[in-house]
């Protein structure tokens, strides 16, 4: 098996093409179709999914809900802080990082402002401890909820030059999210709008959710030069036994399992570790890289992603390596729109080594 590095997934991207804000209409962005293995490539319109899926496929949707988790504060000394709430726990407390001239000390109160002045509140949160390189913080007075209700921001994601607008609290959001947890979207499903959802149900396309909630390690670069050496950070993934069952059902009338976004397709993968789709909740650091197998996905629905990132590699891993990065220069030469808010791809698995991998487990 060749070895692949780091530098391997690099590609040349003028800043000009990440995408700063959404578009107007959702499903208005551009498609580019890249069949695994071949490497064949068409250029469509998102709107034109209905045309590429048939009703015996299965589409496969993260249902997370992007908290509004970025604060804004200050210490008692007056130095301001940056707060990204990574995990809010059952306990009351959160997990959190935080950016300071200087680390707050354990006992330490943050006092929240509604702007990213020091205008003092009547709302403080205190550091109760460390884990790792997240602090561990937990409100003087309330809940979680309704200090990210009031204060919080929309956690765009660090690429896009701009502060948080109101549009962003819409826009930022799948129209189906449900389950509040994620601090990043799910970017692929953006993408999805009510008519679109309706055309495809029209269509006969059936359609489950997974819940994976997206933490901020997933713009964590990778710096190790050997990726088999990255670690990747934990997230909370849950698929349920109606998934599985959809699972089966779209397989036993030959269909495809597509999955809308990398996340859904880490979600799944997770399940299946052992080799047979089972029901999973709980936390997941799995890495798919060049090499290793897909158990449940035949294809996938999913933005660009950044030069060197993991979830590039996961792409490469499932379309083939020379396949996707010949794609990626190619939506680089047609000035495609990158990133959360930009266009998207529906890539179908490299074949080949889709059933080479599945032909090791009684799938």
């Amino acid at each position: 098996m060749t070895m692949f590095q780091r530098q391997d997934f690099h590609f040349d991207l003028p800043d000009e093409l990440i995408a700063q804000v959404p578009l107007a209409e959702r499903s208005a962005s551009r498609l580019l179709c890249l069949e695994g293995g071949s490497g064949s490539l068409v250029h469509r319109q998102f709107r034109e999914l209905v045309d590429l899926v048939a009703d015996r496929d299965l589409l496969v949707f993260n249902n997370t809900k992007v908290l509004p988790a970025r604060l804004y504060g200050c210490k008692q000394t007056g130095g301001r802080v940056e707060i990204l709430i990574e995990r809010l726990r059952g306990d009351g407390k959160a997990l959190a990082h935080m950016r300071a001239s200087k680390p707050a000390k354990e006992g330490a109160c943050i006092y929240i402002t509604a702007e990213s002045d020091t205008d003092i509140t009547d709302v403080g949160v205190r550091v109760v401890g460390r884990e790792g390189a997240l602090f561990e913080l937990e409100p003087e007075v309330g809940h979680w909820q309704e200090i990210l209700r009031r204060f919080g921001h929309m956690p765009l994601p660090p690429y896009i030059d701009r502060p948080d607008t109101e549009e962003d609290r819409g826009r930022y959001q799948t129209v189906f999210a449900s389950k509040e947890g994620a601090v990043a979207a799910p970017t692929a499903g953006l993408h999805f709008d009510r008519p679109l959802l309706q055309a495809l149900s029209q269509k006969g396309i059936a359609t489950c959710e997974v819940t994976l909630h997206v933490g901020a390690g997933t713009f964590q670069p990778v710096r190790v030069d050997n990726i088999e050496a990255h670690r990747m950070h934990s997230e909370f993934i849950e698929v349920n036994e109606s998934v599985v069952a959809a699972v089966a059902a779209c397989r036993s009338r030959g269909g495809r399992v597509i999955a809308v976004g990398t996340t859904a397709v880490r979600s799944l993968e997770t399940a299946a570790q052992q080799g047979v789709l089972q029901p999973f909740k709980g936390d997941s650091d799995i890495f798919l890289y060049p090499g290793k197998p897909f158990h449940v996905v035949d294809a996938m629905i999913t933005n660009f992603h950044l030069p060197e990132s993991t979830l590039i590699m996961l792409v490469a891993a499932f379309a083939g390596f020379d396949a996707t990065m010949d794609a990626y220069r190619e939506a680089v030469r047609q000035r495609y729109r990158f990133f959360s808010y930009g266009d998207a791809m529906f890539i179908t698995a490299d074949q080949s080594a889709l059933h080479e991998w599945r032909s090791q487990y009684a799938i």
